[in-house]
């Protein structure tokens, strides 16, 4: 794990939920797992802004650019997880901190390219294995338990903005 791990053993982070002109969202299917869906989510790293941090993740998981999207809003705050035991790493290098979650940054972003410019392959080492749209609350009930507070709380947050994203018919 990599990146920065801040006093409490929280790994700073960003989440990004990407809204489309029928007000659905981004869901994506990690690789290798057959059932984990989540938002596209990344790890700041050293003398990053959570900004550009939402542009090197969107590339590197979605394959969009910045002129894909347009960032419409983001959490006043940090959101924060715990991580459910076995997912901590038994063993920390001398001199590291134990990541204990993530302290996340939520973005929400409007797609403003065309759809076929998701390119999940652009990266290397690609984080998801499939991708579709969904409706705005659908995340919360699918995602992951430990990570639903967040979900919930996120979403709450950025849906007057993006309930203008949603056609009014």
């Amino acid at each position: 794990m990599t990146g920065i791990i801040d006093e409490q053993g929280f790994r700073l982070n960003v989440g990004i939920i990407i809204v489309d002109a029928g007000g659905r969202v981004f869901w994506g299917r990690r690789v290798g797992r057959r059932d984990a869906w989540q938002f596209p989510q990344g790890g700041m790293m050293p003398g990053e802004t959570p900004e550009q941090t939402l542009y090197r993740e969107l590339e590197e998981e979605v394959g969009l650019r910045p002129g894909d999207v347009e960032i419409l809003a983001s959490t006043r705050g940090w959101l924060s997880y715990r991580l459910p035991r076995r997912f901590m790493r038994r063993h920390v290098e001398v001199g590291q901190r134990q990541c204990i979650g993530q302290r996340q940054k939520w973005f929400l972003l409007r797609l403003v390219g065309n759809e076929d410019r998701i390119d999940l392959a652009r990266s290397e080492t690609p984080e998801f294995q499939a991708w579709r749209w969904v409706s705005y609350w659908y995340p919360i009930r699918k995602v992951v338990h430990f990570k639903r507070g967040v979900y919930a709380r996120a979403l709450k947050e950025l849906a007057p903005i993006a309930k203008r994203e949603m056609p009014s018919n």
